[in-house]
């Protein structure tokens, strides 16, 4: 699914009004109709028993709220509108709108952040309307404003469904972020195209549920938006999965070198490497310090651990040898997982990474060997290397995800020719091209240590089974959440723990495959 941004928007609608000579009144005309159903929808009881309180500004995202408050009215709705902003600033088609109401016999009324009365009103409403501010909002909401008590107030309706009007007045289109202060919305209608903002970053929760809504804009001229951020829906995930061969052997299905583990950090290489088998990988290597060898061979049934030179409790510099010569008869190097910091770990990664043509996963502690030599990874540009930082990580290597985490993954992966996964609450998937992929799947059960060793066993052996580096890498993020979402659904988010994501590939799988 294509996400918009805010000047596209503004030039979609130009071109539907401007050359497909479509009323721009007509436009707004659906959008309010659209708003109307969705509260319409959220009612606990008959229309009649309800009413409703409508937030508008004086823009045209506030004549699509004046338009739903009049149609809610003639469904038989108790309805108040509370203008927030200059009544002689209406848009044209706003104060049409208002006009259209009056005939009604219902008036806009200027919101009053002192007037009790008002307050009490939206408290009371089953259904809240925010038509405050559209796609066009780009800067802070001034905290002293009525603006800003407004979008409090909104928030403090606990009895009432909130509704944004396109977006969530305060949310930035193109990013997520919050100007200051935003509305937090059970449902967002948008129109025409959904927007990158109501997917990523704060937006991305605030927006709540949003489903996107024809207004009568053509759908050429939609199909004809090209954007550079898009979502990873079930389909992505689909093609993502590499075909299986009826006649194949293991070697056929892809090789994976495991590096990772520490004294105390025995769990993480178990992990991705049990990811990588489960998820289809033919054979997977698990190299360990040597101290830890020994419990990984109990804990390992179809991976192979080998020990690796280690240096109290962690990998040596000296496990360079023989870690290249393993890697030379496997397709990916998975590195990473529970390596622990410290001056030889260091080495080891960044002479790896020097040293292989072969694709590398990045995670964690070898995400952290970069800090400060991320000439290194300039160095890989040409060859496949995908990084999965957390925010934390990301913020060590020079990124900086506040806000705009699609702005950063897109500008991170571009300069450094990597292939980039921030995860996060929607992980962001970015390609040295600047296509950027947002997930929709996943829960806050998946917010568990363990979780991110999981995703970069099944990365790596998606790449290794023979999907591109941007089909496994967002690939791999969709499969994950979605197991996370199932095994939440039969456990809880609380209960979930990285065995149990691992344990629902199966169902995911299947799911995929249409069984």
């Amino acid at each position: 699914m294509k996400l918009a941004a805010a000047a596209q928007m503004r030039e979609l609608d130009r071109r539907a009004i401007e050359e497909r000579k479509i009323p721009s009144i007509d436009l707004m005309e659906r959008a309010a109709a659209a708003v109307a159903q969705a509260a319409l929808d959220a009612l606990p009881d008959k229309p009649q028993k309800c009413r409703a309180a409508v937030f508008c500004g004086a823009g045209n995202n506030g004549g699509d709220g004046i338009g739903a408050a009049r149609l809610l009215f003639l469904m038989g709705l108790k309805v108040r509108v509370f203008l927030v902003g200059d009544y002689n600033r209406l848009t044209p088609d706003a104060m049409e709108e208002t006009g259209r109401l009056s005939e009604c016999g219902v008036e806009l009324e200027d919101f009053n952040p002192q007037d009790k009365a008002q307050a009490a009103w939206a408290r009371g409403s089953q259904v809240v309307v925010d038509a405050v501010f559209g796609v066009g909002l780009s800067r802070n909401i001034a905290p002293d404003s009525k603006f800003a008590a407004a979008v409090d107030l909104i928030n403090s309706c606990r009895k009432g469904t909130v509704i944004a009007a396109d977006i969530a007045s305060g949310v930035e289109a193109d990013t997520g972020r919050v100007l200051g202060r935003a509305v937090r919305a059970d449902r967002t209608v948008t129109f025409s195209m959904p927007k990158t903002g109501q997917f990523a970053g704060d937006g991305a929760v605030l927006s709540g549920r949003v489903t996107v809504h024809d207004i009568g804009v053509p759908a050429a001229l939609v199909r004809e938006v090209s954007c550079p951020v898009q979502t990873v829906e079930a389909d992505f995930a689909r093609a993502a999965l590499p075909p299986r061969k009826k006649d194949g052997h293991k070697g056929d299905f892809g090789k994976v070198l495991v590096v990772g583990g520490a004294v105390g950090y025995t769990g993480a290489p178990y992990l991705t490497a049990s990811a990588a088998v489960r998820s289809g990988c033919g054979l997977v290597y698990l190299g360990v310090p040597e101290s830890i060898w020994e419990i990984e061979t109990v804990r390992c049934v179809s991976a192979m651990p080998f020990p690796l030179a280690d240096r109290r409790g962690r990998l040596s510099r000296r496990a360079l040898p023989e870690l290249l010569e393993r890697l030379e008869g496997c397709g990916v190097l998975a590195l990473g997982p529970g390596l622990g910091r410290g001056e030889s770990v260091r080495q080891l990664v960044l002479e790896v990474l020097q040293q292989t043509e072969k694709p590398v996963v990045l995670d964690a502690d070898g995400i952290n060997a970069l800090e400060g030599h991320i000439d290194i990874l300039d160095q890989r540009r040409g060859r496949v290397t995908i990084l999965t930082p957390h925010g934390g990580e990301f913020a060590r290597i020079g990124g900086n995800p506040a806000g705009d985490p699609v702005g950063a993954a897109r500008a991170f992966a571009r300069e450094h020719g990597c292939f980039l996964v921030l995860k996060g609450h929607r992980t962001v998937t970015a390609g040295p091209e600047g296509n950027v992929l947002v997930n929709t799947t996943g829960n806050s059960g998946l917010a568990k240590g363990g979780s991110g060793d999981v995703l970069t066993g099944l990365t790596a052996s998606l790449l290794a089974q023979g999907a591109g580096p941007v089909m496994a890498a967002a690939g791999a993020v969709w499969i994950h959440g979605r197991a996370g979402d199932l095994a939440a659904e039969a456990l809880t988010e609380y209960c979930v723990t990285p065995e149990d994501v691992i344990a629902a590939f199966p169902r995911v799988f299947s799911e995929l495959q249409g069984n």
